[in-house]
């Protein structure tokens, strides 16, 4: 079974899973030299970031240390490479935003920032392969703007994030700083409405770019967590050569749905209409526009989408899809302390196992379980292909009810009546 930080640790390592009247804070509201109020924000930090010491790379047997080194160091000098190259081509710094969420205290920011030609825009929907070559543009001032307040960086006690935040501490706190690999994840103290609102981020030479930022109600009481890959949006992740089609080949406008998947969707929405879908997914950042598009044209219903950095980091190298999972949903469950969740995944990549230990470590806090699963062409298992038989691996015992089906009819069929009824 996963290993789960415990729970304290928690608390003091990720920034945005703490409630910022617990966090030390801004002493004073920043104004601007006209008392303008702006809006303070900090770095976050995940426990992928501040792993504990046998998690790190120096904890590994010599062969992992030397596998990982060697590929961390061609990975910087592709990098570098990479970046004076993207220069001597004329080509300058923009933005990739990314969908944000908040709380109505608080809101997570992410974007990246990117060399680019002059012409080209962002959200811009090309094949993984194109996006998965993007070249980082490494320590980039960024502007943003909430509703057309600008935020400003600031740094509370010590930083726990891989790059530090006052590493170059010359810079003016209005702007906010990209990583080496380009990553940008900010924690903007804002008490903002529920519903959307408009964030700006600007960089030089380029226009504004905006993105949607969701601010979850503080009264909501449930709230709905997706995989996407085989879940919603058929990818073949147990097959590789698939998978790496799917996810890098292939027009983004072919990616197909899970059948009778949206339906389904929009009949929880239709359930529970203050309930927030969340989105999860092993996919990197890279292809967020792609997933985005197959979410909107198949008619899911809106949400943010919390992908992976695949980038390699020098302490903790790269998170694995369960790490990552885990990360998420504990993250959510420290957002939202007042909220159950209903989970959503498949039985290609490890989801009832870790949705399973979720329910264990968090009780009363998941209603229920929904497994998509595979079909016999799609999970990859030879016996099952040639028997046409589907066969979910068993997961560890819950007291929350699991639901099983191969299309999202299936699940509707059985997972509506238990919902109806447990709130009827």
């Amino acid at each position: 079974m996963p290993d789960l930080p415990d729970p304290q640790h928690l608390h003091r390592l990720h920034t945005p899973a703490t409630p910022l009247r617990e966090t030390p804070s801004v002493s004073e509201t920043p104004t601007d030299a006209r008392g303008k109020e702006l809006i303070p924000a900090q770095h976050a930090t995940t426990t992928f970031d501040a792993a504990s010491k046998h998690e790190r790379i120096s904890s590994k047997p010599l062969r992992v240390r030397v596998v990982r080194h060697t590929v961390l160091g061609v990975f910087g000098v592709w990098t570098k490479v990479s970046n004076v190259i993207a220069r001597r081509m004329g080509w300058f710094p923009r933005v990739e935003p990314y969908i944000g969420y908040g709380t109505g205290s608080y809101s997570r920011l992410i974007c990246r920032t990117v060399y680019a030609p002059m012409s080209r825009t962002a959200g811009v929907i090309m094949r993984g392969i194109r996006a998965l070559f993007m070249v980082p543009a490494a320590h980039t001032q960024v502007k943003i703007s909430i509703d057309s307040t600008p935020l400003v960086t600031v740094q509370v006690g010590e930083s726990a994030a891989y790059d530090a935040v006052d590493e170059h501490p010359d810079q003016s706190s209005k702007y906010a700083i990209s990583d080496t690999q380009g990553y940008l994840d900010l924690v903007a103290e804002r008490e903002l409405e529920p519903g959307k609102h408009d964030v700006s981020y600007t960089v030089a030479r380029r226009e504004p770019v905006h993105s949607t930022l969701y601010t979850i109600p503080a009264d909501a009481k449930v709230g709905i967590i997706s995989d996407v890959d085989d879940t919603i949006m058929v990818t073949q992740a147990p097959i590789l050569w698939r998978a790496a089609y799917n996810l890098l080949l292939l027009n983004p406008r072919k990616r197909l749905s899970v059948p009778s998947m949206s339906v389904f969707y929009s009949k929880l929405q239709e359930r529970f209409p203050d309930a927030p879908f969340f989105y999860l997914s092993t996919s990197p950042w890279n292809v967020e526009g792609s997933i985005r598009h197959c979410i909107e044209y198949h008619g899911f219903p809106e949400g943010p989408l919390l992908l992976r950095d695949l980038d390699p980091r020098p302490k903790t190298f790269i998170q694995t899809g369960v790490q990552h999972k885990l990360e998420f949903v504990e993250q959510l469950m420290a957002d939202f302390p007042q909220m159950k969740f209903i989970l959503l995944g498949d039985d290609g990549q490890k989801d009832p196992t870790t949705y399973a230990t979720i329910a264990q470590r968090y009780k009363g806090r998941v209603l229920a379980i929904g497994i998509r699963q595979l079909n016999p062409g799609e999970s990859g298992i030879p016996l099952q292909k040639m028997a046409g038989v589907t066969v979910t691996p068993p997961a560890p015992a819950t007291d929350v009810p699991v639901f099983y089906g191969t299309t999202g009819m299936n699940l509707m069929k059985t997972m509506l009546p238990y919902l109806k009824n447990l709130h009827d």
